[in-house]
């Protein structure tokens, strides 16, 4: 797991464990990022399926709860079975795209 910080995104890299890994370790060290925007990057792994998507269900509502965004990158997933409760891209520029779109949104109170 590889983290990266770009102004106010961070930007969590996975490499080698698995999602469900991952979200326990980003659940363990969340206030460490958790006023930040976050970006997951899943896009180094193999294969991924809708169930390891599901598993940042409850972190990213809680996230976007707390007005920040929280947004999945993978290009390895079928984007129509995805929730809709959850954001996933399958490119790291429309990740900063959405959560530029987010932040404009929350300035203008929507």
């Amino acid at each position: 797991m590889i983290f990266d910080q770009n102004g106010n995104i961070s930007i969590i890299t996975q490499e080698k464990a698995t999602t469900i890994e991952l979200v326990k370790k980003l659940q363990a060290l969340y206030p460490k990022f958790k006023n930040n925007n976050i970006i997951v990057n899943l896009t180094t792994l193999n294969k991924i399926s809708l169930e390891e998507i599901v598993e940042f269900l409850q972190l990213s509502n809680t996230h976007r709860n707390a007005k920040h965004s929280f947004v999945v990158v993978s290009n390895k997933v079928d984007f129509d079975d995805t929730p809709d409760e959850i954001v996933v891209v399958p490119t790291l520029q429309e990740a900063y795209d959405i959560i530029e779109m987010e932040e404009m949104e929350r300035d203008l109170g929507f």
